[in-house]
């Protein structure tokens, strides 16, 4: 947050800063008034009624006054910075839509009909549109180098905005806590030219390839004769459920299970044989494929760029 690379962002951090020397400015006020005060009630022991007439002042300007004219500060600079976010309009913007489950992330990108999970591709220098909503309970989609947190309730569409003509990976994660494994729900915003954001988007946007080999082709059946195709997608084959991320182009993500591990052979085999054993309740089940059928499974999804 201290970081921003966004309109914002930089908001946000400009607003912290100032509240952080005014809480600076404050302490020292008080620190001062306190020890002041311990001096003075020495020296005006041996007279009260002079002692009673100083009392009156410091209070009024250090508890009334004073904490009146932070607070209507801080309350005026907030509404402001709240009143000149980006709102970009649908029309102008990149939209994507992004949906909370416990605990990964949905991504949408209903212009091209392109579905992915855990990786938020967007373009530099364009305004992105997020419309956030969640599928279970309420989740909060934060990333601190781009833009504030925003709370994806249930029920409701909300809409943040971020604009940043830095290209680079931008670490998120869920800001509310939302069960068991709030902390490992987290993902990526990737920030990449124009050009780049097309390519990805095209080719995200195909149906899975063909196994190039015997042993992926393998893998693919093993794929559909098992209880996967009940919970995700392959486009391109009979696997169509909905309950998991989207696997078409698994092999492009750089991470596994929402940003936790990196996406390669070896923590995708740890991950389908016992996911509970990485992120416990998690709602992805053992697997007990003979050694085989898992090294084939693991060829045909490493094959799904």
């Amino acid at each position: 947050m201290l970081s921003p690379m966004g309109a914002n962002a930089s908001r946000a951090a400009g607003l912290w800063w100032l509240m952080f020397w005014i809480g600076v400015v404050v302490w020292v006020l008080v620190t001062a008034a306190t020890l002041y005060a311990l001096v003075r009630r020495r020296r005006d022991r041996h007279d009260p009624l002079t002692a009673r007439r100083w009392e009156n002042a410091p209070l009024v300007w250090g508890g009334i006054v004073l904490p009146s004219v932070v607070l209507v500060l801080l309350t005026g600079v907030s509404i402001d910075a709240m009143r000149h976010r980006d709102h970009p309009d649908a029309s102008q913007a990149t939209v994507v839509q992004v949906i909370g489950h416990q605990w990964w992330w949905e991504v949408r990108y209903p212009e091209r009909d392109v579905v992915t999970a855990n990786e938020v591709h967007v373009p530099a220098g364009r305004p992105v549109r997020l419309e956030l909503t969640t599928a279970d309970v309420i989740h909060s989609f934060w990333v601190p180098a781009l833009a504030g947190k925003i709370d994806l309730v249930p029920g409701r569409s909300n809409t943040l905005s971020i604009n940043t003509d830095r290209p680079g990976v931008y670490e998120g994660r869920c800001a509310e806590f939302c069960g068991l494994q709030h902390a490992k729900m987290r993902f990526r915003v990737v920030v990449e030219p124009e050009s780049s954001f097309q390519d990805w988007l095209a080719a995200q946007g195909t149906s899975a390839a063909e196994p190039a080999d015997d042993l992926a082709a393998r893998g693919r059946q093993v794929f559909l004769s098992a209880s996967c195709v009940y919970c995700h997608t392959i486009r391109g084959t009979a696997a169509v459920g909905s309950v998991g991320p989207d696997l078409t182009h698994l092999a492009s993500r750089d991470t596994l299970a929402a940003g936790i591990m990196p996406n390669t052979k070896g923590h995708l085999g740890g991950w389908i044989v016992d996911p509970q054993q990485v992120k416990p309740g998690a709602r992805m089940p053992s697997s007990d494929l003979p050694p085989d059928d898992l090294q084939a499974l693991l060829a045909y999804l490493g094959s799904l760029a």
